[in-house]
Order: C-alpha cells, then sequence, then structure tokens
C-alpha cells in the first residue's frame, strides 16, 4: 500500500533542519522548521499549506526570506507555527523590508501566524502583503490536546519542549490510511483522478453509504456511484501513518516523556543527534541530545523507524560512526534510515 506522506530531510545530516512532507496525489507539502531551504525546488516551495517552527534560532528560521520572495506577487495562504512570541518573530521578518508598493500587488499573499501558548490555546494574527502586513489580531483559540492543525485526513501535535528557550516537537498522523487498489479501478473502467480525492474526504468524513459520488470513467464520461459501494469494491482501510519531528532539546525528564508520549508509534521519527554519545556533558551543556539519547528515545516510544540529524559540525567525516552510535541505542527495532 502506498502512504500518504512521504518524509525527506532537506539538507544533510550535518545541515540547517528542515524537514519537507509531500502528501500522495495532492499538490500540498508541509514543513517541519524553516532552516536554510535552498536545496529545495520553488515548486515545491510553492506547495506548502502549513509550516511548523520549533523555535526561531537562525538554523531553524533562516528559510523565511527564501519562502518570502518565492510567495510575494502569487495569490497565496500559508498557515505558520511556532512557538510564544513567534507572531513578534514572523512581524519582525517582515518589518525589514519596504512595502510601499504593496497595495499595487493584484495577487494578495496572507500568512496566518499561530503562536502556541501552552496544549490547550494558542493566538493567532493575521498578516497580509496588501496590507502591508499590518498584523490583524485573530484572538485565541482553544487547542485539544496540542493539536494545531485538525482535518478529516490528518492531524498535526505540538508538544512544548525546553531548550532554555521554548521549542516545539511536532508528530503528523492520519486517523486511517485509505489505499485505493488500482487493479480495481481498471477493472472496472474507472480512471485515476481527482475524485479519488473526494472519495477519500467522503470516507474519511464518515459520510452516509447513500451519498452519491461522482466516478470518472477512462472513457472521459462520468457517473455517480453511492459511497458505501465504492468503499466496500475499491478501497482497503488500515491503521493511519504518523511522523514525529523532534530537535534541539535538553535531555531533561519533562522533555524525554513529552518527546516519548508525542512519538509513541511513530512510522518514522526525524530526532536530533548533536552530539557524540561519549560528549554527554557537553550535549547537557548546550541543551541538546547525543546519539545514545536520540536512540534510545526512539526505540522507548516503540517508533519503526528513527532518522537522525542536526550533527554537529565538529564531528564531520564521522556520519557513519555516529549513525552507529545511534543504531546500538536503538537495537531491537526495525533498523536505522541511513540515507538524508
Amino acid at each position: 500500500m502506498r502512504p500518504k506522506f512521504y518524509p525527506s530531510l532537506v539538507n544533510d545530516r550535518y545541515g540547517d533542519p528542515a524537514v519537507f512532507v509531500e502528501f500522495l496525489l495532492e499538490r500540498r507539502a508541509i514543513l517541519f522548521d524553516l532552516g536554510d531551504i535552498h536545496a529545495l525546488p520553488a515548486r515545491s516551495i510553492l506547495r506548502l499549506t502549513d509550516v511548523f517552527v520549533s523555535h526561531t534560532h537562525i538554523d531553524h528560521f533562516a528559510g523565511f526570506d527564501r519562502l518570502l520572495r518565492l510567495f510575494v506577487g502569487r495569490d497565496k495562504l500559508l498557515r505558520i507555527y511556532g512557538p510564544p512570541g513567534f507572531i513578534a518573530n514572523v512581524e519582525a521578518k517582515l518589518a525589514a523590508y519596504t512595502w510601499n508598493l504593496a497595495e499595487t500587488f493584484r495577487d494578495d499573499l496572507v500568512f496566518d501566524v499561530i503562536e502556541l501558548e501552552d496544549a490547550e490555546s494558542c493566538r493567532v494574527a493575521r498578516l497580509r502583503l496588501t496590507r502591508r502586513f499590518d498584523r490583524e489580531d485573530l484572538g485565541r483559540r482553544a487547542l485539544r490536546h496540542g493539536v494545531l492543525l485538525e482535518e478529516p485526513s490528518l492531524t498535526v501535535t505540538a508538544a512544548m519542549l525546553e531548550h532554555r528557550t521554548p521549542c516545539l516537537a511536532f508528530a503528523l498522523a492520519e486517523p486511517e490510511h485509505i489505499n485505493v487498489w488500482k487493479n480495481r479501478l481498471d477493472e472496472r473502467g474507472f480512471a485515476t483522478g481527482p475524485w479519488l480525492a473526494e472519495l477519500k474526504t467522503a470516507i474519511f468524513e464518515r459520510r452516509a453509504d447513500d451519498t452519491p459520488m461522482r466516478v470518472g470513467l477512462v472513457s472521459g464520461d462520468e457517473e455517480t456511484r453511492p459511497l458505501g459501494e465504492l468503499r466496500r469494491d475499491l478501497v482497503t482501510i488500515t491503521a493511519g501513518q504518523k511522523i514525529a519531528y523532534v530537535t534541539d532539546v535538553a535531555n531533561s525528564q519533562a522533555n524525554r516523556r513529552a518527546i516519548v508520549d508525542l512519538a509513541r508509534k511513530a512510522d518514522t521519527l526525524f530526532i536530533e543527534a548533536a552530539f557524540s554519545a561519549g560528549d554527554a556533558a557537553l550535549a547537557a551543556e548546550r541543551a541538546h541530545l547525543t546519539t545514545a539519547q536520540a536512540g534510545e528515545l526512539a526505540r522507548l516510544a516503540g517508533t519503526a523507524r528513527v532518522v537522525p540529524f542536526h550533527f554537529s559540525a565538529r564531528y564531520a567525516g564521522e556520519q557513519e560512526r555516529l549513525l552507529g552510535e545511534v543504531e546500538q541505542a536503538f537495537r531491537g527495532q526495525t533498523g536505522i534510515a541511513r540515507k538524508p
């Protein structure tokens, strides 16, 4: 079965943190962290609908300027999420530029900036190009257990961690995975196309079996079939996919508990491993994880796969050793991803 989410590191394991997640059969993507993103093609960046920023240290937020440059002049709404103080951070980025010609743009660029306060609330502001990015305060919103984004087919949950500044970790999850069998489409003369996304949405939303659904045919025509028939004949429903992202955190007991809870049973955990296992004292001084701590947390969370990244430049040329240290701590699971 083909997964819905296709995550990958934007840079190598020593580069700025950023994980790009493509969506199967959708012109959509999301991004965890916003470090240097020049390695991402412009067409990929332009597909972004949501960006989740752990904190605003430069190597996690410097890519905002690249994103802004590509989006200006396009009709675009981007939701961007971050820790306490994040609205002011985004405003400061935008204030560095002169927007005296903003009213002349026909296409409006809009940032909805969501600032997590705690697991139960966030603040929201809208920054619009045609208003020179003057803040429109949209007030506070209640959250349910840190869920920042909730749609029928996915959720993104945040956990507030500590890096001597608030730092967010994230988990992207499907409530369930809907697989459409290509051979069953072919047997019935059904074409692939946008109608399949509509079918999946209807299933996620638990619509009634007699709901009429448009079906695209190989002939180019369309016909209508009841949702219950299509669900029975075309799809298989299994447990949903889960991806977790953790970076720049101290190895405190509170952080460890929150990371294990957030990443529990994830298919893939992207987790920083900034320092070698032998440099635990230095890691504690810098409020980062070691390779051994990263691997252990992945094991405790019961993740199927761990992807370590954010290696310190002090270990240049030692990637295989660092990967081995993570793997040793993660032993007993399915293995470690060695490709960035």
